[in-house]
């Protein structure tokens, strides 16, 4: 017997407020994935969790939701030269490579360590990657604002590997910059192994071309959309053969998703590249601390620690509840952003 056959266990019943909670949760997400280009999975997966979706049902639906969005959102900001496309092939081609070993990984520990071992995976690598990535960028959005906009150009590490001639040597003209594959590869199989793993690759991603390659902020996040959709097609395909897909969930969060993503990519155009970090960084660190609440309940069905009842569902209930004060919070950010940005374009015009 496939241990990742799934079984009728596995499928949440679906009603009227489960239905409405999951599309208003891919209104955000792609929300957030047009406006900063991560596949808003660091908002989708969590929620689905929140519901009790199971971890590994959660990545893989998130992964075949994320395809035909990111297709959306990398067509609406390609109109606004805001994707490189050679550099979303790129970055794409190793992150098949990342996919395919992360996909793995998650096996093993399913086989290994059962449906909670594989929450508890999925909730760890989120807390450890959107705490240290997500402070990181926070940070640097801040020091941005201090210094009113002046965010010193392209950033130190990248300005280092652009300045190493280390054939074959790339020529992106979108991103203004020409720099060695080997440091593409890195970023690529990182972006693809948490894809995989965690169904996130774009907070990774989007940070990695920035940081560690120069490219422009609203370049980087045009850009994973192309990666997004490569990385989404070939990881659905492999999840399916393994029966890790609700479709039921795909549909649902794809419908909310693609009106999300378009609102998303037209903000764009109304706000400045730090705009970008400062959200990304701020619904990354609420989220996190919702899944930093779920791991008790998880360290519990693996018998590490005992919990009363009634605690166990406290801890429940509040992580639902910062996960909801994520979405509210990344939401109000980006419509707030454009707000004020579309008033700041249309002052001089009047």
């Amino acid at each position: 017997m496939d241990l990742f056959a799934l079984d009728s266990a596995k499928f949440i019943d679906l009603n009227l407020v489960t239905v409405g909670f999951l599309f208003i949760v891919g209104f955000i997400g792609g929300l957030v994935s047009g406006f900063i280009g991560s596949g808003g999975a660091f908002i989708l997966t969590p929620g689905m969790m929140g519901l009790g979706v199971p971890g590994t049902v959660a990545v893989a639906s998130n992964m075949c939701h994320k395809f035909p969005k990111a297709l959306v959102g990398a067509l609406k900001r390609f109109r606004y030269g805001q994707v490189d496309v050679k550099m979303g092939l790129v970055i794409a081609a190793s992150a098949g490579v990342g996919v395919q070993c992360g996909i793995a990984i998650q096996r093993h520990i399913l086989e290994r360590w059962g449906q909670a071992g594989s929450d508890l995976y999925v909730s760890l690598a989120f807390v450890a990657v959107l705490f240290s990535v997500g402070g990181y960028v926070l940070y640097d959005a801040l020091r941005c604002n201090r210094r009113d906009g002046d965010c010193g150009g392209t950033p130190a590490l990248a300005r280092r590997l652009q300045a190493v001639n280390l054939p074959p040597m790339l020529t992106f003209r979108r991103s203004g910059l020409r720099i060695s594959l080997w440091f593409t590869l890195p970023v690529g199989f990182a972006t693809g192994m948490l894809a995989a793993t965690i169904a996130v690759g774009g907070f990774i991603g989007v940070p990695g071309l920035i940081y560690v390659l120069g490219v422009p902020g609203l370049i980087a996040s045009g850009t994973e959309l192309v990666t997004a959709f490569v990385m989404g097609l070939c990881g659905s395909v492999n999840w399916a053969l393994h029966g890790m897909i609700d479709i039921r969930l795909v549909l649902i969060i794809l419908g909310g998703s693609l009106l999300g993503v378009q609102l998303g990519a037209i903000g764009t155009t109304y706000v400045r590249e730090n705009m970008i970090k400062l959200v990304m960084g701020t619904i990354m660190l609420i989220v996190a601390v919702s899944r930093v609440i779920a791991i008790p309940c998880y360290l519990e069905r693996l018998d590490v620690l005992t919990m009363a009842p009634g605690l166990q569902t406290g801890l429940k209930t509040a992580s639902f509840i910062c996960m909801c004060l994520g979405l509210l919070s990344g939401a109000a950010l980006i419509l707030a952003a454009m707000w004020r940005g579309r008033g700041t374009a249309a002052a001089p015009a009047a």
